[in-house]
C-alpha cells in the first residue's frame, strides 16, 4: 500500500506568487501634439500625467516626470512633427520623444508605449539613389534603443517600416473612419482615384466600403517633392471623384491632381489623408484649389492659417481603443476587425 504524507505535500511550493496587482495606466504628451493627447486621456476618463518639457537656450530639450511612474504602464503620445503652437520641430518632437523614453525607463516604468500617430521620417523607407539613408529604420532603432517596449502608430507611408522594428509595433488605421464620413455624405456617383500606382490596394479597399469606382493617376516622380501627373486611367467623368492618399505635404501635387480629375470631366472632387504635413505653401495650394472639400485626421496638429475647405476627424476614439487593448493585453487588431493590414 502506498503511503502519503500529506503534511509534506502541503508544503509543496506554489505553481504561481499570489501577489496583488495594481495595474496603472499613465498617459503623458510631449509638446508636438497636446490637443490629441488631451482627447485620448478625456475618452480614458484620466488626467495627463504631469510632466516638465522644455528646451534650454542651447536647443536641447529637458524632461521630468511630476510624480512617480514606477510599475506603471507609461503611454506617451507624441508625433514626431513640427508645432508652431509649442515652438517644437519635427526634429525636436523626435528628441523630446526619446528623453521621455529615457527618463520613464529610469524611473521604473513596467513598460513603455511609444503612441506615435505620425511617424516621421516614415517615407525615407528604402534607398532610391546610392549612398542614401534609410531613416525610417534609424528612427525605429532609436526608439528601441531608448528603451520603448511598444509602439503604436497610423497609417505608414509604407508596410516595410514594420520590419524596421524588433519590439511589437501596432499599426492603426484611419481608413474606416474616413470611408463611414463619404458613406454619411451621400455621395453621387462616387469614383476613388488612387494617387499613383502605389496606393491601389488602399483606394480598392477605400472605394469598396464607399461603393464607388476606382481610377488611376498616372504620374511619375523625377526628384523628391516633383511629380508630373500625364493622365487619368479609368472613367471619371461626370462622377464625383475622392483622392484618397495617406499624406498630403506641400498639396502642389494633389492640386494638380485635382485639376487633372476635373479636366478629364469628372462633376466635383474631395480630397482624403490621414496625415495632413502641410509644409511649405501647403495653405495657399489648397486655398486656390476646386476641392470641395480636404478630409483629414488630427495626428498632425492644423495649423493657424487654414482655408476653410479642410475638414478635421479626430482619431482620438481609435488610439483610446488601442491604448485600452494594450493596457489590458488584449488584441489591437480586434478594434478593426483585422482589416488594419492594407499593404
Amino acid at each position: 500500500m502506498h503511503v502519503v504524507d500529506l503534511s509534506e505535500a502541503s508544503l509543496a511550493p506554489p505553481t504561481s506568487l499570489p501577489l496583488k496587482s495594481d495595474k496603472r495606466l499613465m498617459l503623458f504628451s510631449g509638446r508636438a501634439n497636446p490637443e490629441l493627447a488631451n482627447r485620448i486621456a478625456g475618452k480614458l476618463g484620466i488626467e495627463r500625467g504631469p510632466v516638465t518639457l522644455r528646451t534650454f537656450s542651447s536647443g536641447e530639450v529637458y524632461c521630468r516626470y511630476e510624480e512617480s511612474i514606477r510599475g506603471a504602464d507609461v503611454f506617451l503620445v507624441q508625433s514626431t512633427c513640427g508645432n508652431p503652437v509649442t515652438g517644437v520641430t519635427p526634429n525636436d518632437a523626435l528628441m523630446e520623444l526619446l528623453i521621455m523614453i529615457d527618463a520613464a525607463v529610469g524611473a521604473s516604468a513596467h513598460r513603455v508605449i511609444a503612441v506615435m500617430p505620425w511617424f516621421g521620417y516614415s517615407r525615407q523607407d528604402k534607398k532610391s539613389a546610392p549612398r542614401e539613408p534609410i531613416s525610417a529604420r534609424l528612427v525605429a532603432r532609436m526608439l528601441e534603443s531608448a528603451g520603448a517596449d511598444r509602439v503604436v502608430t497610423m497609417d505608414l507611408h509604407a508596410g516595410q517600416v514594420q520590419g524596421f522594428f524588433q519590439v511589437p509595433l501596432d499599426h492603426m488605421t484611419a481608413t474606416m473612419m474616413l470611408t463611414q464620413y463619404f458613406k454619411d455624405i451621400h455621395l453621387e456617383e462616387p469614383v476613388v482615384v488612387a494617387p499613383d500606382a502605389g496606393r491601389v490596394k488602399l483606394n480598392k479597399t477605400f472605394a469598396s466600403k464607399v461603393g464607388a469606382g476606382l481610377a488611376i493617376l498616372n504620374k511619375e516622380r523625377p526628384a523628391h517633392q516633383v511629380v508630373e501627373i500625364a493622365s487619368v486611367i479609368g472613367d471619371v467623368r461626370g462622377k464625383t471623384a475622392v483622392i484618397v492618399d495617406d499624406i498630403i505635404d506641400t498639396a502642389g501635387t494633389l492640386r494638380a491632381a485635382g485639376e487633372t480629375v476635373l479636366a478629364a470631366g469628372a462633376r466635383s472632387v474631395y480630397a482624403a489623408a490621414t496625415h495632413a504635413v502641410f509644409s511649405g505653401n501647403a495653405f495657399e495650394n489648397l486655398g486656390a484649389s476646386s476641392f470641395e472639400e480636404i478630409v483629414i485626421t488630427d495626428t498632425i496638429p492644423l495649423r493657424p492659417g487654414a482655408p476653410a475647405n479642410i475638414r478635421v476627424l479626430s482619431c482620438a476614439d481609435l488610439l483610446t481603443e488601442a491604448i485600452r487593448a494594450i493596457f489590458t493585453d488584449d488584441s489591437v487588431s480586434d478594434v478593426f476587425g483585422g482589416e488594419n493590414q492594407l499593404f
